[in-house]
Formats: C-alpha cells, sequence, structure tokens
C-alpha cells in the first residue's frame, strides 16, 4: 500500500504517525494493498480556499477528502478489482485547525490529526455522516478503529 504524505502546512507534525494511523484504518478496511493514497497537510489560509471551493464552506475546515476510485475496497474473496492498483484519493489536514480542536477537546493535536486521518480515509471509503444512521455507523467504526490503532502501537500516540 503506498500512502504519501505532503506537508506543506509549515507546522511540524509526526508523519509517520500520520502515516501509521491510515495503513492501519485502510488494513482494518480491507482496502486492496496495492491501493494509493495521498495525504496533504496544508496552511489554514489554502483550506479555507479549498473549503469555499469545493464544499461551499466558510473558512479553514480541519478535514477534507477527494475520493477517486472506490474499487480498492476488497469486498471478500469472490470480488476483485483485478488486481489493479487503486487511487483511493486525497485527504486534505489542516494541522492549525487540528491544534484549536485539540486543545478544545483536552488532547494533543497528535491524537486529533489521527482521528482526522481516520475520518478522511472513511470518507474515501464511501462513509458519510450526512444523516443520524451514518453518523453513528461512521463514528463508531471511526473510534473503534481508532482504539484499535492506539492499541498496536508500542507507545502513546505524539
Amino acid at each position: 500500500m503506498s500512502i504519501e504524505i505532503a506537508n506543506e502546512s509549515g507546522v511540524e507534525v509526526d508523519s509517520d504517525a500520520i502515516q501509521s494511523v491510515a495503513r492501519h484504518a485502510l488494513d482494518e478496511m480491507g482496502v486492496n494493498p496495492l491501493a494509493e493514497l495521498s495525504i496533504l497537510l496544508v496552511e489554514a489560509e489554502y483550506m479555507a480556499e479549498l473549503n469555499h471551493r469545493w464544499m461551499d464552506g466558510d473558512g479553514p475546515t480541519d478535514v477534507l477528502a477527494f475520493p477517486m476510485d472506490e474499487s480498492s475496497v476488497d469486498h471478500g474473496p469472490g470480488e476483485s478489482n483485478g488486481g489493479e492498483p487503486a487511487l483511493l484519493g486525497d485527504i486534505v489536514l489542516c494541522p492549525e485547525v487540528a491544534a484549536k480542536q485539540a486543545a478544545q477537546a483536552g488532547h494533543s493535536t497528535g491524537d486529533e490529526l489521527a482521528l482526522l486521518t481516520v475520518h478522511g480515509t472513511l470518507h474515501l471509503l464511501g462513509y458519510d455522516h450526512a444523516e443520524p444512521d451514518e453518523e453513528r455507523e461512521m463514528f463508531g467504526l471511526q473510534a473503534r478503529l481508532l482504539d484499535s490503532w492506539r492499541t498496536s502501537r508500542s507507545g502513546p500516540a505524539k
């Protein structure tokens, strides 16, 4: 599985942890091991532009997900996409917004970025939280993935 991370935010982040939580989520969700994912960390001003352009939102947001190919999900032994590499899409994170949210939530920016990475990954895989049932499913899955990732790590998230 190829996970590319580009940090253009000007903020120092633990790229290894972000890559690790993304890989864990993709593995747990049965995504084709040949899949490719791109994670971009940007400054607040650029995130605000993306949010306005693609979501009609105002100001910077924490995470945006731009899915490319949902055929990478391995739906079991009877289904296959032919083993071809697939581009899942892009996750865009804003560490500046994540830091503010982390302070409000009482945990580290690293923990918030891990949560946002899993959140964005689930969006790439077709999950949404527009309706109450969808929200319960997605946020429950998000919590389970984060818990299992933290349990699998030898040390605390940074």
